[in-house]
């Protein structure tokens, strides 16, 4: 199984990754010496650091191409430092630790790091060795860089989807899975059950905002709602996207009960455990990553379930087969010692078909290339193949960089918490308070 842990992709880190922002953002530039040489070497040799977050089976999965690496390049050692966070990452790039490629499970870094120059500008290494940019998918290609900067390059991607206990919906009648937020609705109260003292048994779907991987990124793109304006400030407020799935969301929660969704939430499986609460079938439908298929095989392989485009904003139906992804980036910290070796490492996990392909198959994430997304070698269920369709639809989206980080979100999430529990106000006033919140911050980073 795939193990991205709790805090892999909870906004509940945004505020670190957002105070490490404004540390890295009092330095500017592209960060360490960039002359290089006119030709990459025909031989490689050396040490290189590699700083990455995974652990456990996941950390093998990549020892194994390093591995590889390693093999092909004899006179070179990867010295792998494995279960570096996010934080632990920054803090040690601002030391001056001996990092010379750094891995983030986020891409809120990317703004912040390409910003501040943490993360060398990899425009020359790219122009030299003629890296075709085209192999990757546009979408994954554009969290990579800032401001014209391209500061990393993606490893792998994560794409979120809708999951169904096909037995459950049978059960209930239904046929097929829904395509719209009425539908998701209207199947998610037919299917939740109750107990005699009124609380919730089983759930069709929690509307739950920070339940499991329920967040307003991961929502955004059925609605087309749009973070941020052109100029780096908050659209948030002036996106009619958010106020629809804003009233559409605290509907759904009102019809059950803030309290009540509250009560059985608190009271539901770890998320990234086996009893997390789809695979035990306590929640019929529910919001979720391609990387959950591998924790299903190895911790519920006798659940019958299938996958789907996440069901869009009634008003947009055209966005169905679309949904969000984020995933991975790399790059060369602006201490790095051995520059030319973390480039060659750097452009062998992201551009190198068979490693490509190895890391999706070991770490059940989406491939981030053209060629990889295609390769026979690449392992694919019916229930992966959706994720592998959304990861190629065009209007597929993602949260933006900012030199803030993911503090742009965590400000949002924030205001929808109090919102869905009745305590938001004025829903139009809060989102222009948001904004406000938002911009303070963006200026404060930014500067004068």
């Amino acid at each position: 199984m795939t193990s991205p842990t709790t805090w892999r992709r909870a906004l509940a880190g945004a505020a670190a990754i957002t105070a490490a922002a404004l540390v890295l953002a009092g330095c500017t530039g592209t960060g360490g010496d960039q002359t290089i040489a006119d030709k990459a070497p025909t031989e490689l040799e050396g040490t290189v650091s590699f700083w990455h977050f995974f652990a456990d089976r996941e950390a093998d999965v990549i020892q194994s191409v390093i591995d590889d690496f390693e093999a092909a390049n004899p006179k070179v050692t990867v010295d792998v430092h494995s279960g570096q966070d996010d934080e632990k990452l920054q803090k040690a790039i601002s030391a001056g630790t001996s990092v010379d490629l750094g891995m983030s499970y986020s891409t809120d870094i990317v703004g912040s790091f390409c910003n501040s120059g943490a993360f060398r500008d990899l425009g020359p290494y790219i122009a030299r060795d003629k890296v075709d940019l085209g192999q990757f998918t546009d979408t994954v290609k554009s969290y990579t860089e800032f401001d014209g900067v391209r500061c990393s390059l993606p490893v792998l991607a994560d794409v979120y989807a809708l999951y169904y206990n096909e037995d459950l919906l049978s059960a209930a009648g239904f046929t097929a899975p829904p395509k719209t937020l009425s539908e998701l609705e209207e199947m998610g109260l037919a299917l939740t059950t109750y107990n005699a003292d009124g609380s919730i048994k089983t759930l069709g779907f929690n509307p739950l905002m920070g339940s499991y991987e329920n967040s307003a990124a991961h929502l955004g793109p059925l609605a087309a709602a749009q973070w941020l304006n052109d100029d780096g400030t908050s659209a948030v407020g002036s996106s009619d996207g958010w106020n629809e799935l804003m009233e559409w969301q605290k509907a759904y929660v009102d019809k059950i009960g803030f309290d009540k969704l509250q009560a059985f939430t608190a009271g539901l499986g770890q998320e990234f455990s086996a009893d997390n609460a789809f695979q035990t079938g306590q929640v019929a439908m529910n919001l979720d990553g391609e990387y959950r298929t591998a924790f299903i095989d190895d911790q519920a392989p006798d659940l019958k379930y299938g996958t789907a485009p996440f069901p869009v904003v009634d008003s947009q139906p055209d966005l169905y087969g679309a949904g969000y992804i984020t995933g991975n980036i790399a790059g060369i910290s602006k201490g790095s010692k051995n520059p030319e070796l973390a480039w060659a490492l750097l452009k062998y996990l992201t551009t190198d078909t068979g490693a490509v392909v190895k890391l999706a198959n070991g770490l059940k994430n989406v491939p981030s290339t053209h060629d990889a997304l295609t390769s026979p070698d690449l392992e694919v269920t019916p229930q992966f193949q959706v994720f592998l369709d959304i990861a190629a639809n065009a209007k597929t989206a993602t949260t933006p960089p900012s030199p803030s980080g993911a503090g742009y979100q965590q400000s949002f999430g924030d205001y929808w918490d109090k919102y869905q529990q009745g305590q938001g106000g004025d829903l139009a006033d809060g989102l222009k308070g948001v904004d406000k919140e938002i911009n303070d911050a963006l200026e404060l980073v930014s500067g004068p």
